[in-house]
C-alpha cells in the first residue's frame, strides 16, 4: 500500500509538471507569434500554477540596445501599483488600524478641510472601489502641459485645491475611476502608520517578499526598459511625487509572480489582506469591483485582474484563487487594447 501511494504522488507530480509545461508553451506560442507581428513592442510574461513558475520575454530593453528583455526586466506597473496599495489597506485592517467602512474625514492629513455637505460620508472602501464622488485630477490638461512628466503638475497644493472646493458628491455611489481616491488611501496609510507610503510599502511587501527588482523613488538601473507612446515615441518612466500609491510603483515579471504567489498563499499577510481585497465593494450592470481589483464570475471561474497604462507602457495583473494561477503581462508601448488582447487570448486557450 505505501508503494501504491509513493507511485501515485510520484505521477501526480509529473502530471502537474507535464500540465504546467504544456501551459508555458502555448503562453510562449501566443507572445512570440504577437512579438511577430509587432517587434518593436517588448514584452515579459510571468505566469504561476500550483506554485510552479514560468516566464517568456521578446524584445530589446530599446530600440537602440541590443540587451534583451527578461523575466527580471523593470517596466512601470503604473495603476497595478492600486492593488498594492489596497493590500497594504487591507493589511491595517488585520491590524486594527482602521475599517473598510471608517469615515476617511479623521484620517486624512489637515491640509483638507472638507466642505459640511460631505464631512462623515466617504468610507474608506468608497476610494478604494472608486464610488467616492470626489472629483479628480485633469489628466488631460497636464498632459498638454508637460507630456513626459505630467504628475509634475499635481502638488499637495493641486490635491487640497480639488477636495477642499468640492460642495457635493454629485455621482457618490457610482463607479468612476479615480486617481486622487488612491493618493488618499496612501496618506491615510502614512497617517496611521506614522511613515511614508515609500517606507510602508518597502516595509509591508517589497522586503518581507525580497523583491529584488521592484523600486520607488529610486530606478535608475541598467535592467529598465524604455517606455514608448502609442506612436513608438520615446516616453519616460514617470518620477515619484504624491500620486505614486495610485500608479508609480516599477517592477518585473518575477517579482510580480512572487507577489502574485503571496496573493495565492492565505498564510502570508498579503494573502490573507489580499482575501479582504477580493470582497465585493461595488457592482452595477457593468462591472464588480473589491479594492482596487476588478471581478469577474462566471458558472466556473472567480478572476481577479488589474490593468496598469502609464504615458509609455501597459500592464495587466490577473488571478485565479479557486483554480491557483495568476498571470502577470508587461509591455514596453503604452497600449492596452495589445495588452487585452493578450491576456483574453491566452485565458481562452489555455486558462478557461
Amino acid at each position: 500500500m505505501k508503494t501504491s501511494l509513493k507511485l501515485l504522488a510520484a505521477l501526480l507530480l509529473i502530471s502537474n509538471f507535464s500540465f504546467g509545461q504544456e501551459i508555458s508553451k502555448k503562453i510562449d506560442s501566443i507572445i512570440k507569434d504577437n512579438y511577430k507581428k509587432n517587434p518593436t513592442v517588448g514584452i515579459s510574461v510571468g505566469f504561476i500554477k500550483n506554485n510552479e513558475e514560468y516566464y517568456t520575454a521578446y524584445g530589446n530593453l530599446d530600440a537602440e540596445s541590443q540587451i534583451k528583455i527578461d523575466k527580471n526586466s523593470i517596466f512601470e506597473i503604473a495603476s497595478i501599483t492600486k492593488i498594492l496599495t489596497s493590500d497594504l489597506i487591507a493589511q491595517a485592517v488585520i491590524d486594527h488600524k482602521i475599517k473598510t467602512d471608517d469615515y476617511i474625514d479623521g484620517f486624512l492629513p489637515n491640509a483638507y478641510q472638507l466642505h459640511k455637505n460631505i464631512r462623515n460620508k466617504i468610507k474608506i472602501s468608497d476610494l478604494a472601489s472608486h464610488q467616492s464622488g470626489l472629483p479628480d485630477i485633469d489628466f488631460a490638461k497636464l498632459i498638454e502641459l508637460d507630456p513626459q512628466q505630467p504628475v509634475n503638475g499635481i502638488t499637495q497644493k493641486t490635491l487640497s485645491d480639488i477636495i477642499n472646493n468640492c460642495t457635493e458628491l454629485t455621482d457618490y455611489g457610482k463607479y468612476r475611476y479615480s486617481t486622487i481616491g488612491y493618493t488618499l488611501l496612501g496618506q491615510i496609510l502614512e497617517k496611521v502608520h506614522n511613515k511614508s507610503y515609500d517606507q510602508i510599502i518597502k516595509a509591508k511587501i517589497i522586503d518581507p517578499l525580497k523583491l529584488k527588482n521592484t523600486f520607488t523613488k529610486d530606478f535608475d538601473v541598467k535592467n529598465r526598459t524604455t517606455g514608448q507612446n502609442p506612436n513608438g515615441g520615446r516616453q519616460e518612466f514617470f518620477k515619484w511625487n504624491i500620486t505614486a500609491p495610485a500608479g508609480l510603483i516599477k517592477s518585473s515579471a518575477s517579482d510580480m509572480v512572487t507577489y502574485l504567489k503571496a496573493i495565492l498563499d492565505q498564510k502570508t499577510a498579503i494573502g490573507k489582506a489580499a482575501v479582504i481585497t477580493e470582497k465585493l465593494f461595488y457592482k452595477d450592470d457593468k462591472r464588480e469591483m473589491g479594492l482596487g481589483l476588478g471581478i469577474v464570475t462566471d458558472d466556473k471561474n472567480t478572476i481577479y485582474s488589474k490593468s496598469g497604462d502609464s504615458m509609455g507602457q501597459s500592464s495587466i495583473i490577473c488571478y485565479n484563487r479557486a483554480k491557483n494561477w495568476g498571470i502577470i503581462i508587461l509591455l514596453n508601448q503604452r497600449n492596452s487594447k495589445m495588452r487585452q488582447n493578450l491576456l483574453n487570448e491566452i485565458y481562452d486557450t489555455v486558462l478557461k
